[in-house]
This record gives structure tokens, C-alpha cells and sequence, in this order.
């Protein structure tokens, strides 16, 4: 992989986490129908009140979004075995470019999953129609990218802990907030018609920081982890 240079590296790490992805099939298989129960489970809870449902449909799915989507991220993280890192280092390869492609996978999965969702949401809460809701697309990308990126970097940070399973949640939990907020923040806006552009920006630099961070920290945190 040295050879190819570091996109090419990013692309064969993405490559081989979504043939593992596909032979185990746990983040699509399993992930997402729990994803999707939930949401089901949440009307039982509220009742039959349509206009509450309608109201609260779209932060639910960005809630649920949110959870399952770090299970997503933590099982890309959870996989990487000591064996497989050191079959990496021996092959060369840049851990800038196991970031970007781990990053990768997991964001194609996280945005799997959020397209199921979507039709579940609509089916159940009925939010009615939502001015502009094209950004909503944009939206779903940059949390998608802001999860996988926060959940890799976390699962980074925590390699070779042997608390590693409790502490990389811990770790995704809060930094995850600012994407939270960020998307409830644009439904609301497109609802009431405002301006976007404040909470687009946070999600779209919330994702470059930690993008930038993941891959200046991918070195010395491999090193750290030996």
C-alpha cells in the first residue's frame, strides 16, 4: 500500500473495513433494525397526540441518529486488533491515511443507516413538509462525516487501553453535542425560515477541527499505543 501514496492507502483501509463490514454484517444488520425500533418505540411512549409526533419526529431522528450512529462508529473502532495494526505498520502505511479511510467507512455506514431512518421517521411522526428541506440532505452528510470522524479519533485516542470499550464512549458522548445542536438548530431555522448559515457553519467546522486534529494526531497516537 506504501507504493500508492496516501489517498490510494485511505481508499484500501476503506475498502477492506467495508469487506469485513460486509461479511459481518453487525453495523447494517443490527445497528440500524435497533435504530428503527427505536423510533417505533418513542409514539408508544408519547401516545397518539399527531401534532406532538410531528413536532418532535425530526429531533428524534437526530437523537437516534446520534446513538446508534456512535454503536456505528465504535464497532469500526473496536475492530482494529492489534495484529491488524501491526500487518499495517509492517506494510508502511501512513496512519494519517488508516484515519481517513476508517473516517471514510464509517461515514458510508453512519449515512446507511440515516437513510433508513428517514423513511421510518416520515412513516411514523408525519412531520409535514419543511421549507427548504433539500439542506436537510447536507445536513445528514455533515453529521454522518462529524460522527465517524469523532468516533474514529476517539477510538484512536483509546487504542491499547485495556478500558478501551468503556472509555471511547465516554469520550464520543460530549464531543458529539456540538453536531447535535447544530442539526436540531437547522430544522428549526428551515421551520421558522431562517437563516441556516450559523449552524451550518459550526457543523461544517466542527468537521474540519477534528478532521485536522485526526489526521496531525494519527502518528504520535499509533506511536503512544506500541
Amino acid at each position: 500500500m506504501k507504493a500508492g501514496g496516501f489517498w490510494q492507502q485511505a481508499k484500501e483501509i476503506a475498502r477492506k473495513d467495508l469487506l469485513v463490514e460486509g461479511r459481518a454484517g453487525e453495523a447494517l444488520y443490527i445497528t440500524i433494525p435497533f435504530g428503527a425500533v427505536a423510533l417505533m418505540l418513542i409514539p408508544l411512549a408519547i401516545g397518539t397526540d399527531r401534532p406532538l409526533l410531528a413536532e418532535v419526529g425530526p429531533g428524534m431522528f437526530l437523537a437516534v441518529a446520534l446513538l446508534f450512529g456512535m454503536l456505528v462508529a465504535f464497532r469500526q473502532t473496536a475492530a482494529d486488533t492489534p495484529p491488524q495494526r501491526e500487518l499495517l505498520t509492517l506494510l508502511g502505511t501512513d496512519p494519517a491515511a488508516k484515519f481517513v479511510g476508517r473516517t471514510a467507512t464509517s461515514t458510508l455506514l453512519l449515512l446507511a443507516f440515516e437513510i433508513v431512518l428517514v423513511p421510518v421517521t416520515i412513516l411514523l411522526y408525519n412531520p409535514g413538509r419543511i421549507p427548504n428541506w433539500p439542506w436537510l440532505i447536507l445536513v445528514m452528510v455533515l453529521l454522518a462525516g462529524g460522527l465517524a470522524l469523532v468516533g474514529t479519533l476517539a477510538g484512536s485516542v483509546t487504542t491499547g487501553l485495556r478500558t478501551r470499550n468503556t472509555l471511547t464512549p465516554l469520550l464520543v458522548a460530549p464531543l458529539s453535542m456540538p453536531l447535535l445542536l447544530g442539526s436540531a438548530q437547522v430544522v428549526e431555522a428551515l421551520r421558522r425560515e431562517e437563516s441556516i448559515l450559523p449552524w451550518i457553519t459550526l457543523l461544517a467546522t466542527m468537521n474540519l477541527a477534528v478532521a485536522v486534529i485526526g489526521v496531525v494526531t494519527a502518528r504520535p497516537l499509533e506511536e503512544s499505543s506500541r
